[in-house]
Parts: C-alpha cells; structure tokens; sequence
C-alpha cells in the first residue's frame, strides 16, 4: 500500500500553529529560521503571537508553506517520505518542496510574492465565493455559465463530491447561487475569504507570477506531485506553466484523490495546520485510512501509522 503527503492550503493558518512541535524538535526551529533569513521578518513572532498579519495573505503564504515544510522535516527525520504527494493550492508549494523539486528558499521567497500578487490582483472585498454542498458538478458548471454574463463566475474548488465551492464577482456569483436555488439546491454557504482565488479575476497576478517563475530552476522531482490544476502528476517541463495557471484555475483536489487510489495509494497523511484536507479526504473515500501532523500528539499517532508498514 502506498502512502500520500497532503499539505495544508490557505485558510488552515491560527495563532500558535507549530508551536509544540518548534519547542521539540531541533529541525523545526532550523526551518522556521530559514524562513527569518530568506523573508527578513521573524517567522516564529509571527506564527505565534496575536499579531494582525498572519491572515494577510502575503504573510499567511510563507507561513503555511514553512510550518508545513519544517512538520514535512520531522517524519523525514524519522525515515518516512510518502510516494506521491499533493497540496491543496498554496500547499502544492509545499509538496513541490518535499519532492526536492524546488528549494524551500525559493519557495519561501516565491510564495511571498504569490500572496502579495494574489492580494493586488483581488482586494479584500472584490467578488465572493460560496460553498455549494450536494448538488450535482454538471448543474454547478451550468449554473455558472449562464451566470457569467453578468461577469466572471466559476467552480474554483472541487473540494469533495458534495462540496464545490464557486467564486468570481459579486453579481455573476449571486445569480449563480438564485439558477441554483430555482434548480432546488438548498444549501449554500458564503466563504469569509479575503478573495475570489482560483478564478479568471487572478489573472493579473498569474501574469506575475509566471515572470517570478522564469527565475527558478525547478528539479526533476524525486516524489510525483499531483497537479492541482490538472489533477494528474506533473511533468517536471510542466511544473512553471501549471504553478502559473493554478492561480486562476480550479483546485480540483476531489479528482487528485482519485489519481491517487488510481496510483494505489491507500493511506493519506495531511501534513500542516488543520484538519481540513483529512476532512475532505473521509468524505472522497471513507476505505482510505488518514493521519495527520499538526502537533506532539498527531505526530505520535501518525508515526505509528507509518510504521504498520
């Protein structure tokens, strides 16, 4: 049975993420200092402290991507890497560390300026997105179609069968919510997201992106990485043109699950803050067995996991 990494996306950051596992372990600390030196800002104050920062999107990035990497880190210490891996959006950073395809410098450094473009392109408060829970993906896609003659609106998350989540401009994205209404969908939920990610809104910052790109040499990767965007592994030529799509794209996470089952994965160990993507992942396939490190004692129980082989 083979074994997946999953990191944590945008939204999984709180006051005091990784901090047990900082004052444990040695590897850790030498992880969130290398963040310090390449961002310039002291990465453990700000993962930390009560501080307004930490969902600002330009900082949220570097920290997800090092809390992760450093917990990433941990199980490498104790002789465990998975045989694929993937993340959720901003997470695929992560993976694409673990895969040795990109350095965790660059990819601090990189993520940084993702979160700024990212904030540029779609201020806090332009457009929404909603939850869409148990309707159908073709009705979701139909639905946003129509809508968008009011403006952009599209499927930006297919989370799990039951949950897509929709996002764009506010008016396209209201119609989208009333065709479902009409077509008898009765659960929807607005998302506090400080912008419409993974839709056509993003493309002033994808174009930024895809110049910061061009700067990187990125590696064959040692682990194959399930693309976000395509849902199927990444090519190593392909790596910068989907890392630069995946802004504006939709996260299609419930389709990588299935790559992965495909690819005979049977356990699954989300790495990073929160609990979301184990979630998702009970709600995609309920056979699949999950772990996760997020502190002392998930680690604890997850090492266990690995270690029945």
């Amino acid at each position: 049975m083979k074994t997946a990494f999953v990191f944590s996306g945008q939204g999984a950051q709180y006051v005091g993420m990784g901090k047990e596992l900082y004052e444990q372990e040695k590897v850790v600390k030498e992880t969130f200092s290398e963040a310090s030196e390449v961002l310039g800002y002291d990465m453990a104050e700000l993962c930390f402290t009560e501080n307004e920062q930490l969902n600002q999107t330009m900082y949220t990035q570097p920290a997800i991507l090092t809390v992760s990497t450093a917990f990433n880190r941990v199980l490498q210490k104790h002789g465990f890497t998975p045989d694929i891996t993937a993340g959720l959006s901003l997470g695929e950073y992560s993976a694409l560390v673990a895969s040795e395809a990109l350095s965790f410098k660059e990819a601090i450094a990189l993520v940084a300026k993702r979160g700024q473009f990212m904030t540029e392109a779609a201020p806090t408060g332009t457009g929404k997105m909603v939850a869409v829970m148990n309707a159908e993906r073709s009705l979701i896609e139909e639905c946003c179609e129509k809508a968008a003659e009011l403006g952009i609106v599209s499927p930006a998350n297919y989370n799990t069968p039951q949950q897509i989540v929709i996002g764009g401009e506010a008016e396209a994205v209201d119609q989208a919510v009333a065709l479902l209404k009409e077509q008898g969908v009765k659960r929807m939920i607005p998302l506090n997201v400080s912008g419409p990610f993974h839709t056509a809104l993003l493309k002033p910052a994808s174009e930024q992106l895809a110049e910061e790109l061009k700067k990187i040499d990125f590696q064959e990767p040692k682990i194959p990485v399930i693309s976000n965007t395509t849902a199927e592994v990444m090519p190593a030529g392909d790596i910068r043109e989907l890392l630069t799509q995946q802004v504006m794209k939709a996260v299609r996470f419930a389709d990588s699950i299935e790559t992965m089952k495909q690819l005979g994965v049977g356990r699954i160990i989300e790495v990073g803050p929160g609990k979301t993507l184990t979630g998702f992942i009970r709600k995609i396939d309920k056979e699949i067995s999950t772990g996760r490190v997020e502190d002392c004692a998930t680690l604890a129980e997850t090492l266990t996991l690995l270690s029945e082989g």
